[in-house]
């Protein structure tokens, strides 16, 4: 494994990354999403073995008071590698001088990103375009839907 790192959106294949989300297994992110997404965002990160691209990260952030580190994408055959482990320390910097440091996680990888600092918030709240579906992915409890 010869892993190369780049920050620029030079040169990313938005089918592929989109490929990569599906498979990683994230969720299905249309190349178009990817291509505005990651142009928004304060700073990017994406690792390639060989020319392919195997992970990819992102933080949005205002500069000061809170970086929310999202987004973050490994292929299969590359987590458990300690990949992950340097592509989330890859994002940690550029969100480290901001007093707040937010992210979510996929359920049941809240223990690797544990390891980082992060803990659960006790007054978090989200709002889903889907909210059934966030529920069915155990992003929020059922109970949530009630008022």
């Amino acid at each position: 494994m010869s892993i190369t790192w780049t920050t620029g959106l030079d040169g990313v294949d938005w089918e592929e990354l989109s490929r990569l989300y599906l498979v990683a297994p994230l969720a299905r992110k249309e190349p178009a999403d990817l291509e505005l997404a990651f142009g928004n965002s304060a700073f990017s990160t994406f690792a390639w073995d060989g020319g392919r691209l195997v992970g990819a990260g992102r933080v949005l952030a205002d500069g000061v008071d809170v970086a929310y580190v999202c987004d973050i994408a490994l292929l299969p055959d590359y987590q458990g590698t300690g990949l992950g482990r340097e592509l989330v320390e890859r994002l940690m910097e550029y969100a480290r001088p901001h007093r707040k440091i937010l992210l979510y996680a996929v359920p049941g990888k809240e223990p690797f990103y544990r390891k980082f600092g992060f803990r659960n918030l006790l007054t978090a709240m989200a709002l889903f375009q889907d909210m059934p579906a966030a529920m069915r992915r155990g992003h929020i409890p059922p109970e949530a839907d009630r008022p």
